[in-house]
């Protein structure tokens, strides 16, 4: 980057890595509000993608392991600076692995009125809580049914896996780099504009409006997600839609994020075998728990958040799936079913995350499923890039675009 301080900072995508590379740029020593001005430009709305309908699962075991560490260090930072355990649910979780059996009919229906084993685990035998000893289930893990689980095992505690509340999250760091001076403007990005390659303007189309609208840059944040490769083409980035629901529990239920195999019935239909599903499951301070299941590549990536369809019979498999093995969510209540697009380095590895060989043109994108994780790290290295012309803070050499772009 330009040794001078850059004057017209425009950042693409409303999404974490936006947000978090609004509140790094806006927050650091050399910015001021006289001399630079800060954009950030969203289609639609703050967190209306992903960032919006994530897990929010922090932990030291992520990857890239280059930026991990820092990432997760800040987030313990930003929580203790900004009220982050009251503003956006951030708290230490445990974190295990479990292996199942459906208890109830989690094939493809919705579950039976009996509501099979659906008993309070408080009102539960010594029997019953004696079968979760048997599979290693931690004791204040008892919103698991004992007749389903067949193993248990550890993957993280407190120490080393925390949680966040992703739309909370997002919204908050947006409204921070807001009170720093940062400009937040809803349109749509038709180009990135250069001269003698290097950036030298964004063109927007306003939402809700047909006006378009031209902005000088000399530094461009590139950071939507899986749209990145609609503004720049030659970004390695594809797409992932991922289904996910949100239940409110019968009662409230401990701090665990749980990998889960689960094991269904089978089919009464003839040769049909036994399937195994991998939902995940999130118990949230607010009392909610989040699931989500397998990704796939039905639909294309739209053209916008606002346009993404959502499978109700997906949704509906997760609910079942998460409800067959846990009384608590099998008597609780859907409070969403929604669906997202996850953005992916093709070929593996990612995310992307420095300069490109067009002058003043930064990327940050290809996150996969630990954008809320890798955000504060993404964005505090973005805003060593502009402001330092250097990352200090992290050895990110691995996630150069710049073998790319």
């Amino acid at each position: 980057m330009s040794p001078d301080p850059p004057k017209n900072i425009v950042i693409v995508g409303g999404g974490i890595i936006g947000c978090t590379s609004a509140y790094f740029l806006s927050h650091h020593p050399s910015f001021s509000p006289s001399q630079t001005k800060i954009t950030l430009l969203e289609a639609t709305s703050i967190a209306s993608g992903a960032s919006g309908k994530a897990g929010g699962l922090l932990a030291l075991w992520a990857y890239p392991s280059c930026i991990v560490p820092l990432s997760y260090r800040l987030h313990k930072e930003l929580a203790e600076k900004h009220d982050g355990a009251n503003r956006w649910g951030y708290r230490g979780v445990h974190c295990g692995q479990v292996e199942a059996r459906a208890t109830t009919a989690a094939d493809g229906g919705a579950l039976n009125d009996e509501k099979n084993g659906s008993v309070s685990l408080q009102k539960r035998s010594k029997e019953s809580i004696a079968q979760l000893k048997a599979a290693g289930v931690p004791k204040d893990l008892d919103w698991l049914l004992p007749e389903s689980v067949d193993a248990y095992e550890e993957m993280g505690t407190p120490d080393t896996t925390a949680q966040v509340h992703p739309y909370q999250f997002t919204t908050s760091m947006a409204s921070l780099a807001q009170e720093k001076g940062v400009e937040i403007i809803l349109g749509s990005v038709t180009s990135i504009n250069k001269s003698s390659n290097a950036v030298e303007s964004v063109t927007y189309t306003l939402k809700d409006s047909s006006e378009e609208r031209t902005i000088p840059a000399d530094t461009v944040i590139l950071s939507a997600g899986p749209w990145t490769k609609t503004l720049l083409p030659e970004a390695p980035i594809s797409a992932l839609r991922a289904h996910s629901v949100t239940i409110r529990p019968s009662r409230p239920v401990s701090a665990y994020a749980l990998f889960t195999s689960i094991t269904l019935p089978s089919s009464s239909k003839p040769k049909k075998r036994s399937e195994t599903v991998t939902p995940e499951i999130y118990a949230r301070p607010n009392a909610e728990i989040y699931a989500c299941g397998e990704g796939d590549t039905l639909l294309p990536l739209p053209p916008s958040t606002s346009l993404v369809a959502v499978d109700a019979a997906r949704c509906q498999d997760v609910v079942d799936q998460v409800c067959s093995i846990s009384a608590e969510l099998a008597d609780g209540e859907v409070t969403a079913r929604q669906a997202c697009y996850l953005p992916n380095v093709e070929g593996g590895g990612g995310p992307l995350v420095g300069e490109t060989r067009t002058k003043g043109m930064v990327v940050a994108a290809g996150h996969t499923c630990w954008g809320i994780q890798n955000a504060p790290g993404t964005g505090c290295v973005v805003s060593e890039v502009v402001w330092e012309g250097r990352v200090r803070s992290a050895e990110v050499g691995s996630l150069d675009p710049g073998r790319f772009m």
